[in-house]
């Protein structure tokens, strides 16, 4: 597999491709990667042993997932999803990229994003999904209620693509779910500060995990279907 075409943004221009602008801009894309890099792309996805997003090293992946890393993160692929969601110049903003392999049951909470992000891109690599909707992406018009979509559930399968513009209203979130969810995400930031503040976070957040991952379980295990934070 050549990993210079692993992600190309034509492919945003498919057919199933949706774009809304209400109640805030967010686009949702099928089949953004090719058939042939899955079996890559599975091996080189990191093996972090604990729950959650942490934040992107290079030294934790092989290299289709640095170079499809390298490729989510260029200034042209910015720009084109910032012309769909009506942001100008995406790409000049810093990028913050976390990845995620495993996810327990306090994850998913409904929220917006904090302030400090211009806009958020979800690429999803699971090569399955269980029958269910538990950990499946929701946009949604309520920050109160997992059940006000505003476009059908996204599930976290291998090439589905999810991006969206943070505003005050940018609700979204998943059904708890607990087990493997792998996905890429990147953020672009309003600041470098910012980017290094979330960056000492989430390793501080890695470390703590390492020795406290079953307490970061228990803690998440009973949590409410519509529970919910701010950013």
């Amino acid at each position: 597999m050549n990993n210079a075409a692993l992600l190309d943004p034509a492919r945003l221009d498919r057919a199933d491709t949706e774009v809304r602008l209400e109640p805030f801009p967010f686009l949702v894309a099928h089949g953004q990667l090719p058939d042939e890099a899955r079996a890559a792309l599975e091996q080189d996805f990191p093996r972090y042993s604990s729950a959650g997003f942490f934040p992107y090293d290079p030294a934790d992946c092989g290299p289709s997932v640095n170079a499809l890393v390298e490729q989510l993160t260029t200034p042209a692929f910015a720009d084109a999803i910032g012309r769909r969601l009506g942001i100008d110049n995406l790409g000049r903003y810093p990028t913050l990229v976390t990845l995620c392999r495993f996810l327990n049951k306090r994850h998913g909470t409904i929220h917006t994003d904090s302030r400090s992000k211009v806009a958020t891109a979800l690429l999803y690599l699971n090569t399955q999904w269980p029958d269910t909707s538990d950990g499946c992406l929701r946009f949604l018009s309520r920050i109160d209620d997992i059940d006000a979509l505003v476009a059908p559930e996204l599930k976290p399968l291998y090439g589905e693509f999810a991006v969206f513009k943070r505003c005050d209203n940018s609700f979204h979130g998943h059904l708890p779910y607990e087990g493997e969810r792998r996905v890429i995400q990147v953020a672009w930031l309003t600041s470098e500060e910012e980017k290094l503040r979330k960056t000492k976070r989430g390793n501080f957040s890695r470390a703590f995990k390492k020795l406290f991952g079953k307490l970061d379980t228990r803690l998440g295990a009973g949590r409410d279907r519509n529970a919910s934070h701010r950013d």
